[in-house]
């Protein structure tokens, strides 16, 4: 009879398990709607969907291949978002909760699953005590193994010279009721000013070497030495001062960050005085959330005056998708093609129509520049001059904000090439 009800038990989780994609974003929705303490940035979020998918398939193969829970380890990802979860000063009972949100949510699977079944009522109830008894004996385990890794890491983490320093910006970014001048105490450093914010970060287990790099790239192109501090093991924010406007050299820095292939760096706008000092590093995190969506490998440097509009839409994605396919229909879909016409009249709006400025800044035939423009008025039924903004805001959000639409399309052939002006190689 136990074997019976365990192998109906691993059919509820292989079910489970085939819908994971679909589940796994329920959720996390649920853990930021209910816990104040997940409402991380892009970087940290990604690790908690990945350590929610870890434990989530993790549960589902004990279920169905029996695995004992002596051989139950915390899963990589789960460790690693337990440790970032310490590094942010953020409390292990948040963490914790979060544990036992996700397994009565995981067991309400199971139980909805049994009910599409039509079970004797027996077998149900005992497949939902078999799901139940598993459950709660990996979360036991896990958490064990996950208040280790944390509290190790919360030790480590203070015990760095600068954690009281990154405890004391948090402060002064989060309390709005602070004073300048308490804020200036606190920093020991004057915010009366101008500020420039950076925030730096990698994805890479070599992190250190490349952040080691991050005082003098800012220095070198800001004149300045910046303040900087840890936010977590991978990322660094840095604020340059100084008592005039400042200029940042982006083109030095963004030559000098290719020596550094891992390291990428967002910028906020100068601003001045405590205000300036936050809107400034807000600024910055807004350009790195646009940048973790940015799909182009060589793209280092991410200034916010260069993504701003961006950053203002990519708290709404879904929605932006949605208008920038019925803003340019066809020529959303992702491929090599449309992206290449989407390029074209993009650049071509940006040199105010005229074709043959167009063909420079492209190094390509003004015949190109052309056919392809032809092409993509034919995808849109209409010229790319009329509702202008509305197509380059739609193209913005295609090249900054992932808005295509992922069907398949068909791609340019040797013969269009030709119709071109050139050949298959060029442009």
């Amino acid at each position: 009879m136990a074997d019976h009800i365990a192998a109906l038990a691993g059919e509820v989780a292989r079910r489970i398990a085939a819908r994971l994609a679909d589940l796994t974003p329920q959720m996390t929705t649920l853990f930021v709607d209910t816990i104040p303490e997940f409402h991380h940035d892009q970087a940290v979020q990604r690790l908690m969907v990945a350590s929610t998918a870890s434990n989530l398939s993790a549960v589902t193969d004990m279920l169905m291949l029996g695995i004992s829970l002596e051989d139950i380890v915390v899963p990589p990802a789960a460790a690693m978002y337990a440790r970032r979860f310490a590094q942010h000063d953020l409390s292990l009972e948040a963490l914790l909760r979060a544990y036992r949100l996700g397994e009565h949510m995981f067991l309400q699977w199971a139980i909805e699953d049994l009910r599409r079944q039509e079970l004797p009522a027996d077998d149900a109830l005992a497949v939902t005590g078999h799901v139940a008894l598993v459950l709660n004996g990996y979360i036991d385990r896990v958490i064990e193994g996950l208040i280790d890794i944390y509290q190790s890491e919360r030790q480590r983490w203070q015990e760095r010279s600068d954690a009281a320093h990154a405890a004391q910006v948090r402060a002064v970014l989060a309390a709005e009721e602070l004073t300048t001048s308490a804020a200036e105490q606190m920093l020991g450093l004057a915010l009366r000013g101008w500020h420039t914010a950076a925030v730096a970060w990698v994805h890479t287990d070599d992190a250190a070497a490349q952040l080691d790099a991050v005082d003098l790239l800012l220095t070198e192109a800001a004149g300045r030495t910046p303040m900087t501090v840890y936010a977590d093991a991978s990322t660094i924010w840095a604020w340059m001062f100084s008592p005039s406007r400042p200029s940042v050299d982006v083109d030095r820095l963004a030559a000098q960050l290719t020596k550094h292939d891992q390291l990428r760096i967002a910028l906020g706008e100068p601003g001045t005085g405590l205000a300036g000092f936050r809107s400034s590093h807000e600024e910055a995190l807004r350009a790195r959330q646009v940048a973790e969506i940015d799909a182009r490998p060589t793209q280092q440097l991410y200034p916010h005056a260069q993504v701003a509009l961006a950053g203002l839409l990519i708290d709404r994605r879904d929605a932006v998708r949605l208008w920038v396919q019925r803003t340019l229909g066809e020529l959303a879909r992702e491929n090599e093609a449309m992206a290449r016409l989407r390029h074209t009249v993009q650049v071509l709006l940006e040199a105010n129509g005229s074709y043959t400025e167009a063909a420079a800044r492209m190094h390509v035939h003004k015949n190109t520049v052309l056919y392809r423009v032809r092409k993509a008025e034919e995808l849109l039924g209409r010229p790319v001059t009329e509702d202008r903004l509305a197509i380059q805001v739609a193209l913005l959000a295609c090249d900054q904000l992932a808005a295509t639409t992922r069907t398949p399309g068909p791609e340019t052939t040797v013969a269009e090439t030709h119709l071109e002006g050139r050949t298959p190689d060029t442009g």
